[in-house]
């Protein structure tokens, strides 16, 4: 059982779907501990997707292994703590203005750990 369907994971540039499936259980097993809805901003996004075609180099997003999860507050530290102790070693937080998110990623070609802000 997934608590994410593959729709809103997808691209939501071209719709196509390539989504890591052991980060996908990772992230069920995050749910599963936070006890709470974790609703998905961004999953895969292709090479052209418009946040990606500003980047020198395609971000994790990309690899099929990242998301962003529409959390404040309280609920944003719970995740954090809960992908941590489920070996998430990248974490992006967004905690202001009206789009507030967390970014989890699993991806291997980048720095490892990393914590950021946006």
């Amino acid at each position: 059982m997934s608590y994410f369907s593959e729709k809103e994971l997808a691209c939501k540039h071209c719709g196509g779907y390539v989504f890591d499936e052991d980060f996908l259980d990772t992230l069920n097993s995050i749910r599963t501990a936070c006890g709470f809805p974790l609703p998905v901003s961004s999953g895969y996004r292709c090479i052209y997707h418009p946040i990606e075609a500003e980047k020198p180099e395609p971000g994790a997003h990309c690899t099929g292994k990242a998301v962003d999860i529409l959390v404040s507050g309280e609920k944003a530290l719970t995740l954090i703590e809960y992908a941590l102790a489920h070996g998430i070693k990248r974490i992006g937080i967004n905690q202001k203005g009206n789009a507030r998110f967390i970014h989890l990623d699993a991806a291997d070609d980048f720095p490892s750990p990393a914590i950021w802000s946006y």
